[in-house]
């Protein structure tokens, strides 16, 4: 089992991984807030990332949403899914992390998910995506794709037929968007067939609060227990987003936990 971290892209990375002992991490390739999407440079360390026995993982733009009914911001959210994954793949990525997005108040779900299929059947017709495309549950929003157990069952229903489509269960998100994570490995399994990632964070709000803040793994509101029992139970690999000041304690209290 790889256990990793999420590290700063702009730095460099493979330096903070190799410091924290990592056996993988989770990058950007492009700023993910930046609402215009602009397609990825190539890193200055592409080289070594490649040849680095250190595998990566890279996280897409928060901005993507592309179960969206507007164009504007479907249709280039479909074009940074596609680019950030051909430059996933130029590092030699395992796949590429998006949230699962979310519907505005009074639109059709099932808009949303059948605009989720056609993302991979538009990708199917030019060979597929370069890298995996590990579609992450998300912690809020009354519309979202991916926020229950019931949506990320009908995202399922949507997109599983396809092989480049996987799952990345983020922990802090399932807390927050009313997830018991008691079993959810199973539960998730049951419905996708596959678990391809963890996020692990803890959180700093109560269960069902819809808000997405991470937390140290010994420090929020999810037993430090249950979170081990996710990983352990899931076998994927992991990668923490935990607040940076506690990241390798994090990293050593789960090696020590999963002796």
């Amino acid at each position: 089992m790889k256990l990793g971290a999420h590290v700063r892209s702009d730095a460099d990375p493979l330096r903070a991984a190799t410091d924290l002992g990592a056996d993988l991490f989770q990058m950007f390739v492009t700023d993910p807030q930046d609402r215009k999407m602009p397609a990825p440079q190539e890193h200055p360390d592409a080289d070594r990332i490649r040849q680095s026995p250190i595998d990566v993982v890279v996280h897409s733009s928060y901005i993507i949403n592309v179960a969206s009914l507007n164009n504007r911001l479907r249709m280039p959210s479909r074009k940074a899914v596609e680019v950030q994954a051909a430059a996933a793949a130029e590092l030699g990525a395992i796949g590429l992390v998006v949230h699962g997005g979310h519907l505005r108040d009074g639109e059709n779900d099932a808009e949303g998910f059948e605009n989720w299929r056609k993302l991979f059947e538009r990708q199917a017709d030019k060979g597929g995506f370069a890298v995996p495309i590990f579609i992450e549950n998300t912690a809020g929003g009354e519309h979202a794709m991916a926020r229950t157990f019931e949506s990320i069952e009908r995202l399922w229903a949507a997109v599983g037929e396809f092989p480049d489509a996987g799952f990345c269960l983020d922990t802090c998100h399932a807390w927050a968007g009313g997830e018991d994570l008691v079993g959810l490995v199973e539960r998730i399994r049951g419905v996708t067939g596959r678990i391809d990632l963890i996020h692990l964070n803890n959180s700093r709000d109560e269960f069902d609060s819809g808000r997405d803040r991470h937390a140290n793994l010994a420090d929020g509101e999810i037993d430090t227990d249950v979170l081990v029992e996710v990983v352990r139970t899931a076998g994927a690999p992991v990668i923490l987003e935990t607040p940076g000041e506690g990241l390798a304690d994090d990293l050593a209290l789960l090696r020590e936990r999963l002796a």
